[in-house]
Parts: structure tokens; C-alpha cells; sequence
């Protein structure tokens, strides 16, 4: 081979691996992409009208305000860090300077991620996202509470060692991809798993117990409801391709996405595959009732009956058929994939009557997804209904067509107005 064939043939062996090196990158910024999607990040880094993961969003806590930080490859963001100190501060909430970042940041459920995924999501917050130079904002909570040392006892009680999610030898290879999504990435505890009074989470899987995913306290004016198998509040009632419709588009035949969960929808769960939302359905439907009398939900046609006569004596009736009846029919059934059902709607049968209430005070929109482009908006009732008449709508609902959620009171609306 002569001297001029061999270097020919060098430079294109070079600008080869050269090329397979920069599509190996791009494939790498492309799956973290996808888990930065699947971790919702942008929800909470990104402020109301501001620049994608630029942080400064405030998220109440039991304790005081707190803002989401800059996430950006901006030096006021995460520019600076490396591979180390970005998985620190994901995987063990350790920031860069040492101290202990604050449990709004799920940290106990990254734990989990794989040491492959966080490469992947270093990639594209390095590679992928664009640097914004905005400050972070400091924290509305008040001293002593608002001092950060106790935060590393508090961690280093309740977060558990970094190490990654392990699957079941046993388990459908399908649940075991459903489970790494909702005990690690998707950090779904984090909002449907009760807290003690130190604020950790009561149970951080489904090994853990019959909490993990058994439904929250009240935050922000709504209850992030069970997604375990109960029928009455959870998932029982639920079938695997109605869950994942509902991820997908955030509505299914008989229910529609409120609240948070609308963001979670928006920014992350329509964006995944159908393969991983399904295997996050499946999983769920794996987790039995916390409640060991659970029981289905029987229709009652009483209510029904006596509105469609013209009776509407029953307390909230009046107001049912004035301001309700006309989307979700006087026999409770909703219209399917638009209005929901409220007979056996597991979100109004909640022993915390919380996100009815607000919603019945504040409204709500279905946001569009790519597959289910219309919006569907509840206006908000709270301007023309007083308390007393919120109260007597809301225990209507709670009380007909076979529900059984306990009775709130005016007083009970007027505290969340």
C-alpha cells in the first residue's frame, strides 16, 4: 500500500469514528431528552412565562414558599457542574457547595435512576438545553425553619443511599419497566404518597407498604388522589387501556385530568411511548386496595329517577340542575372523553372532598395533547354560588348515584376560597 493510499484511508477511518462518535452523542442528548420528559423536569423548573428550566417557580411547602433553580447549562445554573456534581445533587440531593437541597426536589425517588439514564440527562442539560442567566431565588421560609443544616440529618434519615432501582427476576418484564418509571423517574410518590410529619414520604414503593401511592393531604388546593386498587378513590375501577389514555391525552371515557396532574400531562406523560405508559398502567395495576374493604361501586338511579321527574327537593339538587346537569347529566354519566362522569368518580368519593371543592370554586381546563388537540374548560362557580350553596352542590354529588363521600360544610368551602 502506498504511502498516499494509506493516508486516505486513515482520514477516512478517522472522519468514520469521528461520525459514529457524534451520532452516539446525539443519541445520548436524544434518550435524555426523553428522561427529562419523563421526569416532568420542565414543570417545575420552569416558571409561569419564563424560559424552559430557568427555574424561579414557587412551590408551597408545609414549612414556607420555595423556588425551583436554574437548571440551565447557564453559569447562574448548572454550567459548572460536572458529572459528579450533577448526580449528587439529582441522586443525593447534595448541591454543589455541600449543602442539602430541599426535599421539593424528589431526590429519595431519583435514587433510583440508573447510572446509564443520569449520563443520558447530563448529556442533554449540557448539550441540549439552552443556557439562561437568571439568578435563583431565595427561599420564602421563615428562620429557624429556613436554616439548612437540619436538612442533612433529615436526608440522611430519610432519603435512602443512591442505588439504582433493581427489577424482579419475577416480575412481567413489562411491570418491572413500570416500576422504574413511577418509583424513580416519575416521582409519582412524591405527590400521591402521604407524608408523615417530617415531611418524608410514608413509602417510597410498593414494597414499602400499603401507602406508597395511596393519595396525599391537601397541597395548593388539591388532593393528588390513590392510584392503588381501591374502587371507591383509587384505580380499582380503571382498566390498563383507560389508564393509558388518560396519561396519553388527559381524559379517558369516564374521568379528565385537573389540577397538577394537568401539567404532568402536558409536559411529560404525552410525550412518552406507548410502551412505557403502558407498562406504567400496568404496573399500577398491579398495587392492591389500601383499603381491605373496598368494595365496587354500585349505580344507584334514585337521584336520577327523581330529576328526571322534575324533583329536585334533595339538598344541592337545584343547584346541580342550574349550573351542572347540563355537561354531566342528570344521571351523573358525563359525556365520554369530553365531561366527565361523576357517578363512582373515584376523585369525588375522596375522604378529603378538597379538589371538588376547588374545582367547583375555581374551574378547570383540559389541556389539549397532540393526540386529543381540544381543550374542555369547567368554568369556575365560586363568583356566583355562596358557600353554602358550594357546600350543598358538592354533598349532592358526593351522595347520589350510588357515591359515598362524606358531607362537607360552608365552612369547610369558605376556608379554601
Amino acid at each position: 500500500m502506498s504511502m498516499k493510499t494509506l493516508l486516505i484511508a486513515t482520514l477516512v477511518l478517522g472522519a468514520g469514528a469521528a461520525a459514529q462518535a457524534v451520532a452516539n452523542d446525539d443519541a445520548q442528548v436524544r434518550l435524555g431528552e426523553y428522561l427529562a420528559r419523563a421526569g416532568d423536569c420542565v414543570a417545575c423548573h420552569t416558571a409561569k412565562g419564563g424560559k424552559p428550566f430557568a427555574g424561579g417557580l414557587p412551590m408551597e411547602t408545609p414549612i414556607g414558599t420555595v423556588y425551583s433553580t436554574n437548571i440551565t447549562p447557564a453559569a447562574s445554573g448548572i454550567g459548572q457542574y460536572s458529572f459528579e456534581d450533577f448526580d449528587q445533587a439529582v441522586r443525593r440531593g447534595i448541591g454543589k457547595d455541600g449543602s442539602t437541597l430541599y426535599p421539593a426536589m424528589p431526590y429519595p425517588s431519583y435514587a433510583r435512576v440508573s447510572e446509564q439514564d443520569m449520563q443520558a440527562l447530563y448529556a442533554y442539560f449540557m448539550k441540549g438545553v439552552a443556557p439562561v442567566e437568571q439568578a435563583n431565588k431565595a427561599s420564602d421560609i421563615p428562620w429557624p425553619l429556613s436554616m439548612r443544616w437540619p436538612l442533612a440529618i433529615w436526608r440522611g434519615v430519610f432519603a435512602p443511599e443512591a442505588k439504582p432501582w433493581q427489577a424482579s427476576a419475577t416480575a412481567d418484564p413489562v411491570v418491572n419497566r413500570g416500576a422504574y418509571l413511577v418509583e424513580g423517574l416519575g416521582h409519582c410518590g412524591a405527590c400521591h404518597t402521604p407524608r408523615a410529619l417530617t415531611m418524608q414520604e410514608k413509602a417510597l414503593s410498593a414494597a414499602d407498604g400499603e401507602q406508597f401511592l395511596a393519595g396525599s393531604a391537601p397541597l395548593e388546593g388539591w388532593i393528588a388522589k390513590n392510584l392503588r386498587g381501591d374502587h371507591k378513590d383509587g384505580l380499582g375501577s380503571w382498566s390498563e387501556a383507560q389508564l393509558v389514555q388518560f396519561l396519553k391525552t388527559g381524559r379517558s371515557d369516564r374521568s379528565a385530568v385537573f389540577g397538577g396532574m394537568s401539567d404532568v400531562v402536558e409536559h411529560s406523560m404525552q410525550h412518552m411511548s406507548d410502551a412505557d405508559l403502558t407498562a406504567i398502567a400496568r404496573y399500577l395495576k398491579t398495587l392492591p386496595p389500601s383499603n381491605p374493604d373496598d368494595q365496587l361501586h354500585v349505580y344507584d338511579k334514585q337521584v336520577a329517577d327523581a330529576l328526571w321527574k322534575g324533583d329536585d327537593s334533595k339538598p344541592g339538587a337545584a343547584v346541580y340542575i342550574d349550573n351542572c346537569a347540563a355537561c354531566h347529566r342528570t344521571d351523573g354519566q358525563g359525556y365520554t372523553r369530553v365531561f366527565p362522569a361523576l357517578a363512582g368518580n373515584p376523585v369525588v368519593q375522596t375522604a378529603d372532598a378538597t379538589s371538588l371543592i376547588h374545582v367547583v370554586l375555581a374551574g378547570g381546563t383540559v389541556p389539549a395533547t397532540h393526540s386529543a388537540p381540544s381543550n374542555f374548560t369547567m368554568p369556575a362557580f365560586g363568583w356566583r354560588l355562596s358557600d353554602q350553596e358550594v357546600a350543598e352542590v358538592v354533598n349532592f354529588i358526593r351522595s347520589s348515584w350510588g357515591n359515598q363521600g362524606s358531607a362537607v360544610t360552608a365552612g369547610d368551602v369558605k376556608s379554601l376560597r
